[in-house]
């Protein structure tokens, strides 16, 4: 069984790659692999275009990006209908992350765009009266966007327009697993008016990623796997190009005893299992002080047997089929160091597709892979600690540190832990939501990644922030150009007095 499978070459002589929806098997068509050639090409034709694209007005920009949100909104049943063909996914859980996040995504940053990215004069507090500082910024120039399998429209919509609202011109290339969707947003743009190079859009697979991480582009955004994630770093720092990279994650949730049990167990079940737990921030360690574990584990439990696989029901199939072996590995090691499945632990029998049960795993250790290493699936796992700093020190027992849930009645306690917690993000009784959140800048710490995403830094991060300094005067020279004499030196001598050695001086600097 097979999502992607690779079949004989076109007339075209390119690589061709058949696919099939995860939850029917059905056949979903054959894409050609975009060679290095093409994406040389296709990196050619942005650079040409994307001078005029920076020359339009950000306000212009901002209502182009406007104009696609209305384009996604008219044609959001369609946009749900292929996800869903390439991901299995339930309509509901689509709608929600992909359409309803787009839209607003796309909405905030067309609003403050005009305001983040204008042109600023500023102050200088010991050459304001003689010159004047500018910050400009400046688009970067062409930007290559890869993007994952499991949110195939918001992870690729959203950075491109971040991108283009900076000004620059931008090559998408989404993910194999998922390239219909991801071949959308550029239709999406074209109908909105984008001009014709300023947005392409390349399907194809690693090879083809490898190739746009290697064209004349100058900066990479990327979302998935570490490993690859690594690669991309290794080859941007080599062509001292800005990268953002955001990677995998393994989310601990620290859960207190005077936690709301019925919210904490109900939300760490969907932070667990939204899209079938294959999300970069899902929750996939749960630590339980001792007082609650039983109860609350009961609860977990209640709550996990409440979930229905299938296209029609509350959680869809695992997307792409090695990550099944992935799962099963990850189980298979627990259960034979100890742990204990209390609820699912296998491959839905009774439906066509990908499916994976719900499952709850209690009695683990931080000796199994399935809590240190990235799962990926629908996985409940609980561990009994003794207090909450034994849970904070398990937290922060990991290579990954991309976000983190904390459960309790005392807010303060719970912003006191997620301060502690070696993560880039923190929810306190919420689970699955500071992606979703537009002022929250996203990203990770250790291997989870290197950059943010969304707020006004994701902004930022496709602009190059430009300082020019002004001389007010027309004077023949300055004090500090040649020729030395002491004169000059004594000058200097005074002035540093002055300034850090008076009261007014302090002031002045």
């Amino acid at each position: 069984m097979a999502i992607v499978e690779e079949v004989e070459r076109g007339s075209s002589g390119r690589r061709r790659l058949s696919l099939k929806n995860p939850a029917t098997m059905e056949e979903l068509g054959v894409i050609e692999v975009s060679t290095a050639d093409d994406v040389n090409a296709a990196a050619k034709a942005a650079r040409a275009a994307q001078p005029a694209w920076a020359r339009v007005s950000l306000k212009d920009r901002a209502a182009l990006v406007q104009k696609a949100v209305k384009v996604i909104v008219r044609r959001s049943e369609e946009i749900a209908a292929m996800s869903m063909s390439e991901t299995g996914r339930t309509a509901q859980e689509t709608l929600a992350m992909e359409v309803l996040a787009a839209c607003d995504a796309l909405t905030w940053a067309a609003k403050r765009a005009p305001r983040v990215l204008r042109d600023r004069r500023r102050w200088m507090h010991l050459l304001g009266p003689m010159k004047s500082l500018h910050l400009l910024h400046r688009p970067l120039g062409v930007v290559g966007v890869i993007t994952p399998w499991n949110g195939p429209f918001i992870l690729s919509v959203n950075p491109v327009a971040q991108a283009l609202l900076a000004g620059n011109a931008v090559l998408l290339k989404p993910s194999e697993v998922t390239p219909n969707t991801g071949a959308m947003v550029g239709s999406i743009f074209e109908e909105a008016g984008l001009p014709p190079g300023v947005l392409q859009v390349l399907p194809g697979d690693g090879e083809t990623g490898a190739a746009l991480v290697d064209a004349d582009v100058d900066k990479i955004s990327f979302t998935g796997s570490v490993r690859t994630g690594r690669k991309i770093g290794e080859a941007c720092g080599r062509r001292l190009i800005p990268c953002t990279l955001e990677l995998g994650g393994k989310d601990p949730a620290i859960v207190c005893a005077d936690a709301n049990l019925d919210r904490a167990a109900a939300g760490t079940v969907f932070g667990a299992c939204m899209n079938a737990g294959q999300v970069c921030m899902a929750v996939e360690r749960i630590y339980v002080v001792e007082e609650i574990y039983d109860e609350f584990v009961d609860k977990v439990v209640e709550h996990c047997s409440a979930i229905t696989p299938g296209a029609d029901a509350d959680m869809g199939p695992i997307i792409w089929p090695p990550q099944l072996e992935v799962i099963e590995s990850h189980l298979a090691d627990a259960l034979e160091k100890g742990a204990t499945v209390l609820l699912g632990g296998g491959r839905v029998k009774d439906i066509e597709g990908l499916y994976f049960e719900p499952t709850v795993v209690t009695g683990v250790t931080h000796d199994m892979a399935l809590m240190k290493e990235e799962t990926f699936g629908p996985v409940v796992a609980v561990m009994k600690v003794s207090d909450e700093e034994e849970a904070l020190r398990l937290a922060n027992d990991s290579d990954y540190g991309l976000s983190s849930s904390v459960w309790t009645g005392d807010k303060r306690k719970g912003l006191a832990l997620a301060r502690q917690i070696e993560s880039g993000s923190a929810c306190v009784n919420d689970s699955e939501i500071v992606y979703g959140v537009t002022e929250a800048p996203f990203g990770g710490l250790k291997q989870s990644g290197v950059g943010s995403v969304n707020s006004e830094s994701g902004l930022l991060g496709y602009s190059h922030l430009m300082p020019v300094v002004i001389n007010r005067f027309n004077n023949d020279r300055e004090q500090m150009w040649y020729p030395f004499d002491a004169k000059g030196a004594d000058g200097m001598r005074k002035a540093i007095n002055f300034l850090w050695n008076t009261p007014i001086g302090r002031w002045m600097s």
